[in-house]
Formats: structure tokens, sequence, C-alpha cells
């Protein structure tokens, strides 16, 4: 099948961040491949949700400082495999954190993936030191999300700088904690076995819209199930500000 060219002008919410925390569990001799950038124009998609306020930097490129919305998410992306928990995402430790303070939803950035073991992933999500990720999209197995309850499991996600998750499967209180904070895309494969032929670093294609994932590295292009009614609610930011939006609570002052 013929691989698609990818748009030019494409999602991935890589704001810089201050460093604030390094990945606690990762080894000092882990190998960590340095990767270039696979764009330079970036379009971001708002989100504004009760638990995460919209952070916009200061300092950035015309392009970052440039809002819109799309269903459009492309750049590298990170592979994970069956059963990913939320202890894996966001161990409970760091559930103390407020996500509607501005440096410790920072920090929930930086611990994104913090509880995968090492010795499967060797490479983290986020690096040393860093409170974003280079990663635009998680690609996973079944049951993705599962384990115990936390909002801060796609709070943590967000805040990272990813937007959507490509899995087999989720567990339903993942799912609806995505939809609920507006803070990721928890969209379903069609195909079993994708996060097995796609390697962490590949460059990738999600469109909700035509529901594709194209795997530019590999050459290879995958079917996803519609996002469904969830999608407006997450482009909205969330269940609250959906509920604002079309009137359905009223709007407060700013």
């Amino acid at each position: 099948m013929a691989t698609a060219v990818p748009p030019k002008t494409i999602c991935s919410s890589h704001l810089p961040r201050t460093s604030i925390l390094t990945r606690r569990n990762s080894t000092s001799n882990a190998h960590i491949p340095t990767l270039p950038s696979p764009l330079k124009s970036l379009t971001l998609t708002p989100r504004r949700s009760l638990l995460t306020p919209l952070f916009a930097a200061a300092d950035t490129e015309a392009d970052l400082a440039s809002f819109g919305s799309t269903t459009t998410f492309h750049g590298f992306c990170y592979v994970v495999g069956n059963n990913i928990d939320t202890d894996q995402i966001i161990p409970a430790e760091h559930l103390t954190l407020v996500p509607s303070k501005p440096d410790e939803y920072r920090k929930l950035g930086s611990l994104a993936f913090v509880g995968l073991p090492t010795a499967s992933y060797p490479v983290p999500f986020v690096n040393p030191g860093e409170n974003s990720s280079r990663f635009s999209v998680i690609i996973g197995g079944d049951n993705f999300g599962c384990g115990s309850s936390r909002e801060h499991a796609p709070v943590a996600i967000g805040a990272s700088g990813a937007r959507v998750v490509v899995a087999e499967s989720y567990a339903r209180i993942f799912f609806r904690n995505c939809v609920a904070t507006g803070e990721v895309y928890p969209v379903e494969t069609e195909e079993v076995g994708i996060w097995k032929e796609c390697s962490t670093g590949d460059i990738v294609t999600v469109d909700l819209v035509g529901n594709h994932l194209i795997n530019h590295t590999k050459g290879k292009d995958y079917k996803l199930k519609p996002i469904g009614d969830a999608g407006p609610v997450i482009e909205a930011g969330g269940i609250f500000a959906y509920a604002r939006k079309t009137g359905m609570i009223s709007s407060t002052a700013a």
C-alpha cells in the first residue's frame, strides 16, 4: 500500500518546559538514542479543563503560538505492550500533585510513564531533566490504562505533550478519565498486534477523520476505530468545558 505523505502543519503539543524532575528509575547506563525533530511547523490543539489550565509559552516561535483545532497528529511514537496500568503511567506516590497548579502540572508531565520497568523500556518516555516528551503518539496493546482509577494518568500523558494513545483496548475507567479531562484521545485499533510491528522512534501520523494510523518509517497503514462521541468532548477540553460550550451549563466569567 502506498505511503501517505504527512501534512506540513500538524499537531504536537510539545511546549518548552523548565527542568523540574528527572526520570527516577532510569539507569545511568541505559542507551537513549538522539532523535531529530521531524517537524518545525506545529499547530497545537487548545485544551482547557477543570483539572488543567492552558499553558502558553511566552518565548516560543510564531508557529507554536498559533493555536487551532486539528484531528491529525504526527511525530515520533512511543510503543508499549499489553496491560499497561495506571501505576506504570504515574505511580501512586505522585498523586499528591495538583494538576491545577502550573508547576505541579508540569511535574506530572515529567513523570509520565516513570513506572515502566527500565529493563523492558530502556528508552524513557521523558528524558531525564526534561518536563515534556519528544513522543507525540503512544502505541499500546490490550487493556491499556488498567489498574487503579486515577485522573492523574491521562493528565500526566497530556502534560508531557502527547495528545493521542492508540491501543487495542482500554480499561473503561481510563477511557472515561481521558474524556472527562480532555487531555488525551484514546483511539482503538481495528487490528491486533500493531504495537508489535511498530518501534519506539518510528514516525507516524494518526488521522482521526480518516480513522487510520500511518507508520512512515515502516511504510504501513493501519485502520482505527472511530473515536465517536468522545471526540468533541475531548476537543472542547473535557466534559465540563464541553457542557459550557454546548450550553448544558452556564459559562462563568473569566
